[in-house]
């Protein structure tokens, strides 16, 4: 095993007692859990996950993000962490830090050449975010915020199962062939019985930079209505704005360039919904 000064693998980490109960105890020091989810890939799942997970750090709240997109991990990219994840004192992985009030661990940080393919199947994932849970010393979180693949498979299933009380948000834009897969992702939540917290339709309209028009990219107004109809609570649009793709590529904060954008504050109050929970 590594000392605790250098980066760690998961072949590298330490045999632990009761898994089980180590997962129940690090979930016990934890308020709030939410699971970002989508039925379709493309859909800006990610960012919502990082910059809601800002919004909420930048409240002065303490945040845990945990990727568990085990196959497309790039939530470490667009907070711009780099290095591996190490071993503190009492052998538990130190989640990376972001912020005073923001930690976050992926599958990347473990990975020595970021470039590997990880071809793994379900069991061996559901070990993985078991870890991610209880190997991991997240200390007391007032939100977890935990970003999944797309679709219904075995990661947002495995969080299901080991976390009873996590909420989900799904994220959508707002045309059809979107809508059709996010359909399916709240039939998932309520088959496992999963409370969805609320549906958010991302890249919702483009505001032209010249005449101010805002233009119908992909559609307006179907996350919405999809929300309607299935009885549960519509979280709001973020327009699409190219600069939240240059800064997820360049590993900066949107919320901190771009303070006074209308993205920024669809942002904000998502992150003022779920701070509600708090009081």
């Amino acid at each position: 095993m590594r000392s605790s000064q250098e980066g760690v693998t998961i072949s590298d980490m330490p045999p632990k007692p009761d898994p089980d109960e180590m997962v129940r105890r690090s979930l016990s020091n934890i308020k709030h859990k939410f699971l970002v989810m989508s039925g379709k890939g493309g859909v800006g799942k990610t960012s919502t996950s990082v910059n809601l997970a800002i919004a909420l750090s930048k409240k002065g709240y303490k945040v845990g993000l945990m990727d568990v997109d085990i196959h497309g991990p790039d939530v470490p990219r667009m907070l711009g962490l780099e290095g591996m994840l190490t071993l503190g004192g009492n052998q538990k992985l130190q989640p990376k830090r972001y912020s005073e009030n923001l930690y976050a661990v992926s599958i990347e940080s473990l990975m020595p050449n970021k470039d590997d393919a990880i071809i793994w199947r379900g069991p061996v994932k559901h070990s993985a975010i078991k870890q991610f849970i209880g190997d991991v010393e997240w200390g007391h979180l007032d939100f977890l915020i935990i970003d999944s693949p797309p679709g219904t498979g075995d990661e947002p299933l495995t969080v299901a199962q080991l976390i009873k009380d996590a909420q989900a948000i799904i994220v959508t834009t707002p045309q059809e062939v979107a809508l059709a897969d996010i359909r399916k992702s709240i039939n998932f939540c309520r088959t496992v019985k999963m409370k969805i917290f609320g549906l958010i339709e991302n890249m919702s309209g483009f505001e032209c930079p010249h005449c101010g028009k805002m233009l119908d990219l992909f559609g307006m107004g179907g996350g919405e209505k999809t929300a309607e109809i299935a009885g549960i609570p519509f979280l709001g649009k973020i327009p699409f704005d190219p600069k939240m793709v240059l800064c997820g590529d360049s590993g900066t904060s949107y919320l901190d360039a771009n303070k006074d954008t209308s993205v920024s504050k669809a942002f904000e109050e998502v992150a003022d919904r779920m701070s509600k929970l708090l009081t």
